[in-house]
């Protein structure tokens, strides 16, 4: 049995010989020595290592080198094993608390110095802030203990096992342990000692901990200080030099609440921070301090008194090489690109992160829920029997990992709610958790999801509620019992804020619906929003076959058990590129409103505190997308909250071009986080004079043909186009399939689902089962007239009777070569498709075709449900540039709403397109890319599509929506394409 071989991998409690109770992350002048850097390092295939670094002369001469703070896994080119993704499963027999004997363990070694002026401290402390999974410590032979709790700090006394010169410090690490069972997060397994290693002298008289508890109510502040030292460190001095704080406590008893005047507030929004300093004679801590109130009163969750609209999103620690190791540049850019996406609030899924990035919040600007490193979801595969969270055997282990989250990191005003872990059913142990935390701190809330029922928590929390079931609960949502709840214990979470602590997610191309849920959040008060699933993919770099580099996931290192591509599901790439969802969000969360009426618009600001002196307010008027004028707009400050009617300028309409007013609200000076002039919120106006579309011209006269002649820049063989303006092109060609997006790969659960959907079966599978992937033509007939041509198609798939007949007419209209094709399908089918649309082929010739300019929507992707980020415009890109590199390869490159494209090969027009509005005075879509969409659907990787000088157009007259089915809702009913008649109307010319 593995607890035979070794007795501390199966062992429930969270260790030996660690310091308790922890105490927060503070930066000290005291002395300290980093043991950051290259380790010795050993890796075994079990845990049944003889050596015990006790003995004299040990030796790791033929010891590899490791560098400390890393993952083994992701160094030595798979030398020390292979990473391992899971959503929910575990990796190993569910035998809890044993783990298999197969457990890697990594034994790591290293030399460090003490310095002789250490011999003044009075202890010698020696700090993890991060080690996976259970690590034993020894120093100059002496076992110090053991601790578990990879996210977490742990610290211990080496003070009698150091000397003054050279010393050596062993540390065993073991892949898996019985922590193991309840570190079961949705994302990479990866071992090692990941975070910082830190050597540290306490000196007497010091300072074991601080808490500067802060309020603020109506301009003044609050300070409540938690001073943990002997009686003989004081006096102790806390000092605010901006505030002309220096309060000095005598004793420990005379340690009391201090009321500051002068104060401005900290807010997500205007981060204010005050330098501050708690000093004894032997030691000094610098803090930064921001004053701010934490309350819910009723079903509002205020800070400050103002209610909070969490703009958030899950964000995990990854990176594609470092893996979970912190890098502090890093963190800022990405701290940083969140502002600049309108984001303002972070779930630390499902652990607390390294403690720097927290002082980054605190600096940017961020609400944070800080959450526990605690997730148990492997045993919902038992239905939660012997669930950790339940069984008092573990108690221990769970109150030690809240105990140490919220000790560590209490000094953040950033952190606004403590949440004791993610998806680990219920039970006893979380209910102790939360009550542990609401006796230590008064001042924030406690969140947990999974209690449904509200008995141990502050916040109604859920994941994935579909819109209406959002909406019944921001309304009275008396219909009916809340998810699992009597209706007693609905009432009861009717009476608090809500707040979506997963939606939206965000697997490959999608989600849909942001400004669904955002719309509910302005209507009800009680929603308090959420956090979209989630910030980044965890790709991790590796090399194709061929050489390329790619992004890796689960499967690709050969695991056992894995969870495939589940691990990609942020609105930021592997490569930190921002996806199309990002910048949705962006757009839907904007917090500046602009609403036109006539002359006038009307702007709210919709943010929690600030006000506007922060904006600059810019318009620009376009012809057809060319601008032709600009300007500022002069808007009245409006406060937090609060909105303000402006005058539009005056607008010359075209009389032959599109006429749009766009309003920008930008950055009036430079951030930590963006330059001037980024913009926040963007508004359009179509002023456009009304145009006649022009009429279809009849044709008669109709007579039956072999198809082959030409049609001004066409020419045609078999009724078949071959060559525009020179240059093969073949098409047009039905085209009903789109490479399966993960949302449509995604099963139905049935609930909530369209009517088209089937239970336990994704679209995806549908649009197979109907062959949409497969369409075969049968030409039913050709006709033409002097200077027009028209053929019938029948096009079906094999096994099946259905179809749709696709008429198509090329004439000359006004000069211009014009086409017109008409689809109608048969009765019977009983699915939506994922298009409806024409593919031409353009092969290489002599010049192939590598870009695009369009005037429509842009200049990123949409799809239905997925516009608000689109404006209307003229944009171009190259064919590469139109698609998004997806960690899966699937649908993507849809511009909506075209009216003009053309096609081009390096500095050359090559074609140009105009797209005319149907008779509903709906315009057509367009997909530029080098891969059909049934090669696209083959790809697990990008690499495995090979390299192209085909391109392929598609002109979309209806795209499927996106919806969030991964894990959540499917599409909304509105952005659902069912089988139906549609027109596509283009006039081609040479370029």
């Amino acid at each position: 049995m593995p607890s035979q071989l070794s007795p501390h991998v199966s062992d429930i409690a969270p260790g030996r010989g660690a310091l308790r109770p922890a105490r927060s992350w503070l930066h000290s002048d005291t002395p300290s020595r980093s043991l950051n850097g290259a380790w010795r390092f050993r890796l075994s295939p079990t845990a049944s290592v003889t050596e015990d670094f006790a003995a004299d002369g040990f030796v790791d001469d033929g010891w590899d080198s490791i560098p400390v703070p890393s993952h083994w896994v992701l160094e030595g080119d798979g030398a020390y094993g292979r990473p391992i993704y899971t959503n929910i499963q575990f990796p190993f027999p569910i035998d809890p608390p044993h783990v298999p004997d197969e457990n890697p363990t990594g034994d790591y070694r290293r030399h460090f110095d003490v310095p002789a002026d250490w011999s003044d401290a009075e202890r010698v402390v020696l700090r993890f802030d991060g080690v996976e999974s259970l690590f034993r410590v020894w120093v100059n032979g002496v076992e110090i203990g053991s601790a578990s709790g990879s996210r977490l700090a742990h610290e211990f006394d080496v003070t009698s096992a150091v000397r003054t010169g050279d010393n050596v410090v062993a540390v065993r690490v073991h892949q898996w342990s019985a922590a193991s069972y309840v570190e079961d997060q949705d994302q990479w397994w990866l071992p090692g000692i990941f975070r910082d290693v830190t050597l540290i002298a306490r000196p007497a008289g010091g300072i074991e901990d601080v808490w500067l508890r802060t309020g603020f109510d109506h301009g003044r502040g609050s300070v409540e200080a938690e001073i943990t030292a002997d009686a003989a460190a004081f006096p102790v001095t806390l000092c605010i030099p901006e505030l002309g704080v220096e309060h000095v406590w005598a004793a420990p008893a005379d340690v009391a609440p201090l009321d500051v005047t002068g104060v401005e507030p900290w807010s997500a929004e205007r981060p204010r921070l005050y330098d501050a300093t708690v000093s004894t004679a032997a030691e000094s801590i610098a803090l930064r301090v921001g004053f701010r109130t934490v309350e819910i009163r009723g079903d509002q969750f205020l800070v400050n008194g103002s209610r909070v609209v969490f703009h958030g999103v899950n964000r995990h620690e990854t990176h594609p090489e470092r893996g979970r190791v912190f890098d502090e540049e890093h963190a800022r850019e990405d701290l940083a690109r969140m502002k600049q996406f309108n984001i303002n609030a972070i779930r630390t899924s499902h652990y607390p992160p390294h403690p720097r990035l927290l002082d980054l919040a605190d600096e940017l600007g961020f609400w944070v829920v800080l959450e526990c490193d605690l997730e148990t979801h492997g045993f919902e595969k038992l239905d939660w029997v012997g669930n950790p969270s339940d069984d008092p055997a573990w108690r221990e282990t769970c109150l030690d990992r809240i105990r140490r989250t919220v000790e560590r990191d209490k000094n953040h005003p950033s952190i606004v709610i403590w949440s004791l872990g993610n998806e680990s059913g219920t039970g006893g142990n979380l209910a102790a958790m939360s009550a542990w935390v609401h006796a230590r701190d008064t001042g924030r809330p406690v969140h947990y999801e999974g209690d449904y029922t509200g008995e141990y928590t502050d916040i109604y929390s859920r994941m994935y509620a579909s819109v209406p079931e959002t909406e019944q609960i921001g309304s009275d949502g008396t219909r009916s019992a809340l998810l699992n709840c009597t209706p007693a214990q609905s009432a009861r979470q009717r009476t608090k804020p809500f707040l979506l602590c997963e939606y939206a997610h965000a697997m490959g191309n999608g989600p849909g619906a942001f400004d669904q849920y955002e719309a509910l959040v302005r209507q009800y008060p009680r929603l308090h929003g959420g956090f979209v699933w989630e910030w980044r993919d965890h790709g991790i770099l590796a090399t194709a076959p061929d050489g390329k580099p790619y992004y890796a996931y689960g499967g690709d290192f050969e695991e056992v058990v894995h969870d495939g591509n589940f691990v990609m599901d942020g609105m930021l790439l592997s490569n930190d590129v921002p996806t199309p969802s990002l910048h949705e969000f962006k757009a839907v969360v904007q917090p500046v409103e602009f609403v036109f009426d006539g002359e006038k618009v009307a702007v709210t600001n919709l943010r929690h505190s600030a006000d506007t002196s922060d904006l600059r307010f810019r318009w620009r008027v376009e012809h057809d997308g060319i601008p032709v004028a600009s300007g500022d707009l002069e808007i009245p400050l409006v406060a937090a909250g609060e909105s303000q009617w402006a005058s539009l300028p005056q607008v010359a309409v075209a009389p032959d071009a599109e006429t749009w007013l766009t309003i920008d609200a930008a950055l009036a000076a430079p951030t930590s986080w963006a330059p001037e002039g980024h913009v926040i919120a963007t508004a359009q106006l179509d002023c456009s004079a009304r145009r006649p579309v022009p009429a279809v011209r009849p044709q008669a006269d109709w007579r039956p043909g072999d198809g082959t002649l030409s049609l001004g820049i066409a020419e045609f063989t078999g009724g078949s186009l071959v060559r525009l303006a020179g240059r093969p092109v073949t098409g047009p060609r039905l085209e009903l399939f789109r490479a399966p997006t993960d949302n449509d790969e995604s099963p139905s659960d049935g609930v909530e689902e369209s009517d088209d959907s089937v239970a336990g079966v994704s679209s995806a599978d549908l649009w197979r089962r109907d062959g949409l992937d497969r369409l075969t033509t049968r030409r039913v007939s050709v006709e033409h007239t002097a200077d027009a041509l028209r053929t019938l198609d029948k096009v079906s798939a094999a096994n099946s009777a259905l179809c749709v007949m696709v008429e198509s007419i090329w004439s000359i209209e006004d000069g211009e070569l014009e086409l017109r094709v008409e689809i109608e399908p048969s009765r019977g089918w009983q699915t939506v498709w994922p298009r409806i649309g024409v593919r031409f082929e353009l092969p290489d010739g002599t010049a192939p075709v590598d870009g695009a300019q369009w005037f429509g929507l842009g200049p990123l992707e949409t799809y239905p449900d997925s516009l608000r980020a689109g404006r209307t415009g003229r944009f171009s890109a190259t064919v590469h540039d139109l698609s998004v590199d997806y960690a899966r390869p699937q649908e993507t490159g849809h511009r909506s709403e075209l009216r003009r494209l053309t096609l081009t090969s390096g500095s050359t027009e090559v074609l140009h397109v105009e797209v005319l509005p149907d008779t509903r005075g709906r315009r057509p879509g367009f997909t530029l890319s080098r891969h059909t969409p049934q090669q696209i659907a083959r790809a697990a990787h990008p690499f495995e599509l090979g390299d192209s000088t085909t391109s392929h157009l598609i002109v979309d007259a209806a795209q499927h929506g996106l919806g969030s089915r991964t894990c959540g809702p499917d599409v909304w009913p509105e952005f659902a394409l069912r089988p139906e008649s549609r027109t596509i109307r283009l006039r081609i010319s040479e370029g």
